[in-house]
């Protein structure tokens, strides 16, 4: 017997299902709009402003082809008629239907990865138009951007029931495994050199952690199993949730080499509420360990913001209702990021070093007010997708 991830949430921590259900029907408010005119494409972001009354609203800035992805990848999972709503009248698979037509003007490997990954979820039935997009894009004889790596492997993974995909498979599956750095289980940010400049090199980032460690739980997943895979991804999940924050949250920046973090914050929201728990929910989903204590953790930061707890001038919630949005991160409001460039630099000479004076200067303080559809998009997807 299966039960759904928002029924085994209530039953071990009763007290997070309404934040959870909470964050559910905001998502689905939110996203229609920051569907762009013309309903083809996802606004990059929704910026927020304040009045000189205290009233915000909300600008949509730019476009973006993964995050319309993404959110195709979350709707699918709500009924029909509620997927309407979301795209202005047409079904997930119908609204992937029209990315998969814009795969011969997307150059980016993750955006055609993406679009693969939605078209096999939802059964599309040009499955084979984005594979071959993907493929296009995929030179494996030069390194990729982890993340992106990452998405191709779990579109594949995702294709396994409709298409031959097998030997691509088994190159995305390859190429994520020979990333680490020795016998790390962190990832680093590029599966090879060139990519990223030497000096922070050693440096990654959280979703160069989440996405390789779901990819390779759903390759192990599907066919007859993968068990170095699912070792894998085991090993990153359980360090990552060895450096989880005592009031839930996940870092920002880790060293590939040492499986350390490197800088905290900025904490984005997104890594809270969705991009964790879909990752830890997918491990689970594929045999792995049952992470759910620390997806709880995570998840009740949302409302129990240490970092803004105690100061004044600095409390405000997290999530809007009013204007369904979740801010996206609390962060240092340091010039030019100079936290994360000092440690990073630091910690390339001497690993582990953490500069704690730059802790008192630069307290994490400041909330940034935008949200983006893949925010929402992920959201859908962690807590209405799969089982435990």
């Amino acid at each position: 017997m299966t039960t759904s991830r928002l029924a085994t949430l209530g039953r071990d921590e009763p007290s997070l299902l309404p934040l959870a259900q909470r964050l559910l029907s905001l998502a689905e408010s939110g996203l229609p709009a920051m569907l762009l005119p013309g309903q083809e494409a996802f606004a990059f972001t929704m910026a927020g402003t304040k009045a000189p009354d205290g009233s915000w609203s909300l600008e949509r800035r730019g476009t973006s082809t993964r995050y319309a992805a993404i959110t195709a990848l979350g709707v699918r999972h709500l009924p029909e008629d509620r997927q309407r709503v979301v795209l202005a009248g047409r079904t997930a698979q119908e609204f992937t239907g029209s990315l998969v037509e814009s795969l011969p003007s997307v150059t980016n490997l993750g955006d055609a990865a993406l679009i693969a990954w939605a078209a096999a979820e939802t059964g599309h039935p040009k499955l084979s138009d984005a594979l071959a997009g993907v493929e296009a894009l995929d030179d494996h004889d030069r390194p990729q951007y982890t993340v992106e790596a990452a998405w191709v492997l779990s579109a594949l993974a995702a294709a396994r029931d409709s298409a031959d995909v097998e030997r691509p498979l088994a190159a995305a599956r390859d190429r994520l495994l020979r990333a680490r750095i020795g016998n790390g289980p962190l990832f680093p940010h590029a599966t090879g050199p060139g990519l990223v400049p030497w000096y922070r090199a050693h440096v990654s980032c959280f979703a160069d952690q989440t996405y390789p460690l779901q990819a390779l739980a759903r390759a192990h997943a599907g066919g007859d199993g993968d068990p170095e895979a699912l070792a894998a991804s085991e090993a990153c999940a359980a360090r990552l949730c060895e450096l989880q924050g005592e009031g839930g949250q996940w870092w920002w920046h880790y060293d590939a080499r040492t499986g350390g973090v490197v800088e905290g914050y900025p904490v984005y929201s997104v890594h809270q509420h969705a991009m964790a728990p879909t990752a830890l929910f997918d491990l689970a989903d594929a045999g792995g360990s049952d992470f759910g204590a620390s997806i709880r953790k995570g998840l009740r930061w949302m409302t129990d913001v240490p970092e803004l707890a105690g100061h004044p001038a600095a409390q405000e919630p997290l999530i809007v209702d009013g204007l369904s949005v979740t801010w996206r991160k609390v962060y240092r409001g340091d010039p030019k990021k100079a936290v994360r460039a000092a440690r990073g630099l630091s910690t390339r000479a001497v690993p582990g070093l953490r500069l704690t004076p730059l802790d008192r200067v630069y307290r994490p303080l400041s909330v940034d007010h935008e949200c983006r559809p893949y925010e929402l998009g992920w959201m859908l997807h962690a807590w209405q997708g799969g089982r435990i």
